[in-house]
């Protein structure tokens, strides 16, 4: 049975089952699950989700399927309706869990290789920059950006609130932008 003779019959089963045909809502929801896992897994690999999303995402849409059947419009096709509520199960359930993804060192190996500085002209110019700002601007943004330190370590140092060393970095990093763009357009 190919994919069109395939949702024809479902959308057939939806539309019956929309009429209170039980027995057609049973046979579309066990026709199309299999359909919904092969596409929850496909779509969890395109995203970078561990297989093991895909059964609790099948789930889901089948819980969205059977609470918001009364979307779907019986005139149009039934598999862009079933697939666009799978995308938005798998987006959701990373959004909840978090995303991460996996790969492997050696897929990136070659991009993460730093090449090396020969003059140094780059620290120079940002060490510029960095002495047109006030203090304590000056302060905040080579003690986070240049040296690492964190938000807390760096507001205990300077006697300040965390959320005052955040709003400095912050209003300093816009300065830095603003000067770098006014000094870029001097360049042209």
């Amino acid at each position: 049975m190919n994919s069109s003779t395939r949702e024809q019959e479902w959308a057939e089963w939806m539309r019956s089952a929309m009429k209170g045909d039980t027995q057609a809502y049973h046979r579309f929801l066990s026709s199309v699950t299999p359909h919904l896992r092969a596409m929850a897994r496909r779509r969890c690999d395109q995203f970078g989700a561990p297989a093991s999303e895909a059964e609790d995402v099948v789930q889901e849409v089948l819980l969205a399927v059977h609470l918001k059947r009364a979307t779907w419009d019986p005139d149009r096709p039934i598999g862009p309706w079933l697939s666009a509520i799978v995308r938005n199960k798998l987006i959701d359930s990373l959004r909840r869990r978090g995303r991460h993804v996996n790969v492997p060192i050696e897929d990136v190996i070659a991009t993460l290789e730093a090449e090396e500085q020969g003059d140094g002209l780059d620290r120079m110019d940002a060490v510029n920059m960095l002495e047109r700002l006030k203090d304590p601007q000056r302060d905040i943004v080579r003690s986070i950006s240049l040296e690492g330190a964190g938000v807390r370590e760096t507001a205990d140092r300077l006697k300040m609130s965390e959320g005052a060393v955040r709003v400095a970095l912050h209003r300093a990093l816009k300065s830095l932008a603003a000067l770098y763009r006014s000094e870029t357009r001097e360049d042209e």
